[in-house]
């Protein structure tokens, strides 16, 4: 398996995990297969010819764009097995791909247990608070027709978190076990420099390399752990790619899976920038900025 640096912001890293295939002699785990049959079943709803089903879907699409991809990114790493264990102790090694001039190699272990462990608190207490409502919404189960939504959301959020929590704690023994392998990538470097004029603000900084020593310590893996959720309160965070990059890096690197992530990733963030710059009351700035995003779409 591969892990992917991707600064999404000056203060924001995007984590994914390019997994290796499976070999035709290894069985799926159950929860694999649940999963699996989950998915196409909701791929079924989203096509199916009765209204209910399609608007469960939809509106569940929308509640899943809504999960900040810091979980999504946890979740792509897959839980450690027995198997992964053992690799891990004949000292295989788990490629580490970044952008150098963003991300300084020297802070990629910092950085990636600051991405590990921020979140396993959260992950841990809201998969337990799921647990414990999935009883409350049985007696919705007597409805006729309709299945128990607030049942099944429960059940995936719970699943969800679990996830994320199982794949931190992978993090955690791949950097324990000291077998990352920082593999910097001048690819990367020239897709991030991709559409940015060097005459701009944020673009020079990006060509004079000045970018890593401004690099907050989000991205330099160190200082307190502010975890970078709250850029108002910050200053200064700008974003580093647009969302035209999600597609060209997901195929100059060959990694199909990684275009919804990338685009999930610019779109929360762009909007935490929007929404931040207005609560400092910078009107014109949110203004501005949304502007520009509603161009890009059209």
């Amino acid at each position: 398996m591969r892990l992917f640096l991707l600064p999404i912001s000056t203060r924001r890293t995007l984590i994914y995990c390019e997994r290796s295939s499976k070999l035709p002699t290894e069985r799926k785990a159950l929860l694999d297969k649940a999963t699996t049959k989950a998915a196409q079943i909701w791929v079924q709803w989203e096509k199916s010819n009765k209204k209910w089903q399609r608007t469960v879907t939809e509106y569940g699409n929308r509640a899943f764009q809504r999960i900040p991809f810091e979980e999504w990114g946890l979740k792509s790493i897959p839980p450690l097995s027995p198997q992964r264990r053992a690799e891990g102790a004949t000292g295989k090694k788990v490629e580490v791909i970044f952008p150098p001039t963003l991300i300084k190699p020297d802070s990629i272990g910092a950085l990636l247990r600051k991405l590990g462990t921020e979140r396993q608190s959260l992950h841990r207490k809201r998969m337990w608070w799921s647990i414990v409502g999935m009883p409350i919404t049985l007696p919705m189960a007597l409805i006729p027709v309709i299945p128990n939504i607030p049942f099944f959301y429960l059940c995936f959020r719970a699943w969800s978190h679990w996830r994320a929590l199982s794949g931190s704690k992978h993090l955690q023994f791949i950097l324990d076990n000291n077998i990352t392998k920082p593999s910097p990538s001048s690819t990367l470097d020239e897709l991030y420099s991709a559409g940015m004029p060097k005459n701009s603000e944020k673009g020079q900084r990006i060509h004079r390399g000045l970018a890593v020593e401004n690099m907050p310590n989000r991205i330099n893996g160190g200082g307190d752990d502010d975890g970078g959720l709250r850029p108002h309160e910050q200053g200064n965070e700008v974003m580093l790619l647009q969302q035209w990059h999600a597609r060209l890096i997901a195929q100059t690197l060959e990694v199909p899976e990684l275009h919804p992530e990338l685009e999930r990733a610019l779109r929360q963030v762009k909007r935490s920038l929007i929404a931040g710059a207005a609560l400092n009351g910078d009107r014109g700035e949110a203004d501005a900025t949304e502007a520009k995003e509603k161009c890009s779409k059209q």
